[in-house]
């Protein structure tokens, strides 16, 4: 498993895709999202507004699980 690292309390699922260089803009998020499988602790979601707090973890298909982690 793969840890991310935020400064804030959260990071929108969007904004991680993106930190994760899956994307390349927000605007790709919804585009990605509905292509790819991705679950938030172990539930499907594709709202790329959807908030990821400290240790939550993402799985997405293809790619693998990540834990966001607070600094």
């Amino acid at each position: 498993m793969r840890q991310i690292k935020i400064d804030g309390s959260h990071i929108t699922l969007g904004q991680l895709l993106k930190k994760l260089d899956l994307i390349d803009s927000g605007g790709q998020a919804k585009f990605f999202l509905m292509e790819t499988e991705v679950k938030v602790n172990n539930i499907p979601e594709n709202r790329r507004g959807r908030k990821i707090f400290p240790l939550d973890q993402v799985e997405i298909a293809g790619y693998g699980v990540v834990q966001v982690v607070q600094l």
